[in-house]
């Protein structure tokens, strides 16, 4: 005897909810390792640029650093320790490293029997490596390990998730969320350093505003590759197109869409859901980003283009949450 309707119903309901269960749990694991890598990575160029600047200017670097992470409710005069011990130890902050490790290693607990045993291990390392640090008079001197640890684990999780995890749909979901929070996270580095910057031009940057340009280059971990393509000397235009349009260097704005894009597509074809809105909303700005001229760009107002960045970055992410984490089974099943 054929099984009624509401068997099968019933039946993808359960199979359903625990794929999107277990793909939920892989894209916030990796948005929040993400999130934490690039704390400690801002963190540290921020320690680093203290040490060389006035108490004035450091003062206007930490407030830059609070609306780049958009650290809520930190309002009056800022106490450079006392915001770090938050942006690092802090439970209250959900965006503090240790918050973010928390809620990474929490995420890849729920659904350990869909990753391997080195993945669990290398993000259990790390996640105690941090918990095992404690705001304690005098932890600031020796931050920078810290930070190293984290960016460097990162880097680990990443490198053996890639190597040892089948790269099939869950592992595509680890992608998505690297790259959606990566694009976010850059969006707003670079539109709270452009709005506050002089206007971009082609010409070199003068002495006072050379170390500022610096620490943005650093903090998208491009320093280094944008001297070896546009040699040291910092021109504010070549900075910009470096960071948004640059197709190969992996923190840049048009890199992070398009592995984006690709992670959609790959899982639009694996649930049979091609043609859903997160591929056409990623689809579009990849489009823009490929077809963009820095000079348009800027005579758009470079502030203004990160800011639809962002705008679209957080349509995709509320997009894939109602398409694949949250949808309404009966209407899959009439699909």
């Amino acid at each position: 005897m054929r099984p009624p309707r509401n068997f099968y119903v019933k039946t993808f309901k359960r199979e359903a909810g625990m794929l999107s269960r277990v793909a939920e749990n892989l894209y916030w694991m990796s948005r929040y390792l993400e999130r934490a890598e690039h704390t400690a990575r801002l963190l540290d160029v921020e320690l680093q640029l203290w040490l060389d600047q006035s108490p004035e200017v450091g003062a206007g670097r930490w407030r830059f650093l609070v609306d780049a992470l958009q650290v809520a409710g930190v309002q009056g005069r800022l106490d450079p320790l006392q915001l770090a011990e938050t942006l690092v130890f802090s439970r209250a902050n959900g965006s503090s490293i240790v918050s973010c490790m928390s809620a990474a290693r929490e995420n890849l607990r729920h659904v350990r029997e869909q990753c391997n045993s080195e993945m669990w291990e290398q993000l259990n390392k790390l996640y105690l490596q941090v918990i095992d640090r404690r705001a304690e008079e005098g932890w600031i001197l020796n931050s920078h390990e810290l930070f190293r640890a984290v960016q460097e684990g990162a880097h680990l999780f990443q490198g053996v998730t890639d190597a040892t995890m089948s790269h099939g749909e869950g592992w595509q979901y680890i992608q998505l969320g690297r790259y959606v929070e990566r694009t976010h996270t850059l969006a707003a580095l670079m539109d709270t350093h452009f709005r506050r910057a002089a206007a971009a031009t082609d010409l070199p940057v003068d002495s006072a505003e050379y170390l500022s340009w610096v620490g943005l280059l650093r903090g998208c971990a491009a320093f280094e590759a944008y001297c070896k393509a546009q040699t040291a000397e910092i021109r504010p235009l070549r900075v910009a197109e470096f960071l948004l349009l640059n197709p190969e260097l992996p923190h840049s704005v048009r890199f992070s869409v398009d592995r984006m894009n690709a992670a959609l597509h790959v899982i639009g074809d694996l649930t049979e859901r091609r043609e859903k809105l997160p591929a056409r909303i990623a689809g579009r700005l990849r489009a823009k980003l490929s077809f963009s001229q820095i000079e348009e760009i800027m005579e758009e107002g470079v502030g203004t283009y990160l800011e639809n960045i962002r705008g679209e970055c957080a349509e995709i992410h509320a997009a894939i949450h109602q398409i694949y984490f949250d949808y309404a089974i009966d209407t899959e099943l009439a699909s």
